[in-house]
């Protein structure tokens, strides 16, 4: 087993949340030092930076590494790489992370100060 953040669509209420429902712990925020992007509105990325102090909220998860493997990483977008980040406990967990190099391309907007998906997608009058 392991333990993975989600911050967008897995969770509760989203649309990719029946393939992890039986693994939810329950809600989390990150440690500060995490900067949140928008992939496309489809999903969130983190993307750790020291120099901010924003706590990015979401769900912790426990999972298997099959699971991990086989259904949640064939769904995520090429934008995202797993990663570890710290949580607000300062425990160490896996999360999605913005990619390498995407950062640079520039396409992608910056939600840091929405704190979480769902909030951003709120300003979207949508739901996750």
């Amino acid at each position: 087993m392991t333990r993975i953040f989600f911050n967008g669509q897995a969770m509760v209420g989203g649309p990719f949340h029946a393939s992890v429902a039986d693994a939810l712990i329950g809600p989390v925020t990150t440690a500060p030092g995490y900067r949140f992007f928008s992939i496309r509105d489809v999903c969130p990325g983190l993307l750790p930076d020291p120099s901010v102090s924003t706590a990015i909220e979401g769900e912790l998860y426990d999972i298997t590494l099959d699971h991990l493997r086989d259904v949640i990483l064939p769904g995520e977008p090429a934008e995202l790489e797993l990663g570890v980040i710290k949580l607000a406990d300062g425990t160490a967990c896996l999360s999605m992370l913005l990619a390498r190099g995407e950062l640079d391309r520039g396409v992608h907007q910056e939600i840091t100060t929405y704190g979480g998906w769902r909030p951003y997608l709120a300003t979207l009058g949508r739901t996750a």
